[in-house]
């Protein structure tokens, strides 16, 4: 399938079942592979890489091949680039981030425009509120983590404040940060 002209793809990632929501507004090319589509993710979300993930499309999955973990069918994502599994506006995807989590991300297409080399690609245009720390367990585990956080009489709030780091603001979103790091895998 040969590569069509290049794109940029306006996309809105929303963590699942949180609420309320965390999400961010990002622009990516659509020509980038899966692979740096995913760090792009890692990144623009604020997770550290440290798990398993999986792309689901059309019926599809998609990821890194291995045979002791994934389902049969799983394609290599390293095949594939970003038009290919997002090709309209509106079409959307799972992406899904440490399978013992399970963090479940709806990856959709807001918008498609056109090329501009000007345009720092990946770029982070907006988001709203913290990722959730790794291995906080979770949906469920992160909403006990925010109420024994939020709780200075909780039982296992100072031990959860030194975990996350005595930073942790499950309210703060920093754009630029994001964008600093993404700047480190343009070249990709």
């Amino acid at each position: 399938m040969p590569i069509p002209l290049r794109k940029i793809y306006q996309l809105k990632i929303t963590l699942k079942d949180i609420t309320p929501p965390i999400w961010r507004r990002f622009l990516v090319e659509s020509t980038m592979p899966l692979p740096v589509f995913h760090l792009t993710i890692q990144i623009v979300m604020g997770w550290k890489n440290y798990h398993l993930h999986q792309f689901m499309a059309d019926g599809n999955i998609y990821g890194v091949p291995d045979p002791e973990f994934d389902p049969p069918g799983t394609r290599d994502e390293s095949h594939y680039r970003v038009y290919q599994l997002l090709k309209e506006e509106k079409d959307s995807l799972i992406y899904e981030y440490d399978f013992g989590d399970s963090w479940e991300h709806t990856v959709t297409l807001e918008k498609i425009l056109p090329y501009d080399s000007d345009q720092p690609l990946p770029w982070c245009i907006k988001g709203k509120r913290a990722c959730p720390p790794e291995d906080v367990g979770g949906v469920w585990g992160y909403d006990n983590f925010l109420e024994a956080l939020m709780d200075p009489t909780h039982p296992d709030h100072e031990h959860l404040r030194s975990w996350a780091g005595e930073t942790f603001d499950p309210n703060i979103f920093d754009k630029d940060k994001v964008n600093t790091r993404l700047a480190e895998i343009s070249q990709l």
